[in-house]
C-alpha cells in the first residue's frame, strides 16, 4: 500500500505545483463564475465551488504532508551520514529531533 501512495504523491506534487496546475485553477473558477447567470447563482451553484475546493485542499493536506514527510527524512539521512562522517561530530545529534524544543534548545548553544 505504501509503494502506490507514494508515486501517487510523487506525481501529485510534481504535476499540481506547476504554473500549469494553477491556471488550471484559475480557468475551473472562471468558467464557474462565467455559469453563474446561467444557474441564477443558486445555492447549488456555489455548493459545486464550496464542495469542490473543500475536497481538493482535505486530499492536498495528506499530499503535502507526505512530500515533506518523505523530504524531511531525507534531509536527517543525509545529515546523520555527515555526522558519522565528522570525526568530531556529536553523534548524541543524530536523533535530536526526538528530543522536546527546550532539549534541542539546551544543545544549540
Amino acid at each position: 500500500m505504501a509503494k502506490p501512495f507514494q508515486r501517487a504523491t510523487d506525481v501529485l506534487t510534481e504535476k499540481l505545483g506547476t504554473p500549469a496546475a494553477l491556471v488550471a485553477s484559475f480557468v475551473v473558477v472562471l468558467v464557474w463564475a462565467v455559469s453563474g447567470p446561467s444557474f441564477g447563482f443558486s445555492d447549488t451553484w456555489q455548493l459545486i465551488i464550496n464542495t469542490s475546493t473543500t475536497v481538493v485542499t482535505f486530499w492536498m493536506v495528506f499530499v503535502i504532508q507526505a512530500s515533506q514527510n518523505r523530504d524531511t527524512h531525507a534531509i536527517h539521512a543525509k545529515l546523520d551520514a555527515l555526522i558519522n562522517a565528522t570525526p568530531d561530530a556529536d553523534d548524541n545529534l543524530k536523533r535530536v529531533e526526538q528530543h522536546s524544543v527546550d532539549e534541542i534548545e539546551e544543545r544549540r548553544c
